[in-house]
């Protein structure tokens, strides 16, 4: 029997990843040796999302694989980032990953960027949610039993004040029209916390939220009584 290919993926700590994760390994067509995630150095947190590192490292855990973290300044310029991507795929491609898996729903111009980028590295890009019917894929996500809660949003898009507001069928009624049930346009981001794709779910609390940078995040973070424990699948 041949090996599957190895690929690695890449983690926002968000549900849309996290469904991906889950697709993959339902498909059986790949092995998942990974997760590759963006974090910003000064603030210790999931890049975009804003996410706490400690539930990120959770996060790993849960799911059952090692994590890579691509650390970056704020503001990160496109070059730096660029380059540092380049420098954490580097090391995994050598190993053997062929194939990195994102989350991407339907956006042309990422996804076309994205395969540049790796083509260079002469890897190959996964997208198992591509074109799938928004609405549907968020019920889906919600019928499997993914938790998650918005923790970024653009209120520009967004009412602020479903910032902290779990992805369930009440968020999905309570979006204005043109928002993307999905939050594909960066309308908002999620923290995922439970799903198909963890070993156990994530106790979190909501914190406050606060206006920064045009955005609106909600702090979530892990319940006083929650025990870390000693987190194997997380490097740095």
């Amino acid at each position: 029997m041949n090996a599957k290919p190895k690929a690695i993926l890449s983690w926002s700590s968000g549900k849309d990843s996290a469904f991906a994760l889950h697709a993959v390994r339902a498909s059986g067509e790949l092995e998942v040796t990974g997760l590759l995630t963006t974090v910003t150095d000064a603030y210790g947190r999931v890049s975009m999302h804003g996410v706490r590192e400690e539930i990120l490292d959770l996060q790993a855990a849960r799911a059952g694989l090692p994590l890579t973290k691509v650390r970056i300044p704020a503001p990160c310029p496109d070059a730096h980032y660029e380059r540092a991507m380049a420098d954490a795929l580097a090391p995994l491609a050598a190993d053997g990953v062929t194939h990195v898996v994102f989350g991407d729903l339907y956006l042309e111009d990422i996804r076309a960027w994205r395969e540049a980028r790796l083509a260079l590295l002469d890897v190959t890009g996964v997208f198992p949610l591509w074109g799938r019917d928004t609405a549907g894929l968020a019920r889906d996500m919600i019928a499997s039993g993914v938790e998650a809660r918005i923790v970024c949003l653009d209120p520009a898009k967004v009412d602020p004040g479903l910032a902290g507001h779990a992805f369930d069928e009440d968020l999905l009624s309570a979006l204005g029209p043109g928002v993307d049930p999905c939050g594909e346009n960066g309308e908002f981001h999620t923290v995922v916390t439970a799903g198909p794709f963890f070993e156990a779910a994530i106790a979190t609390e909501v914190g406050p939220t606060v206006a920064r940078d045009g955005f609106v995040f909600t702090d979530i973070r892990l319940k006083s009584n929650t025990v870390i424990g000693d987190n194997r699948a997380s490097m740095h």
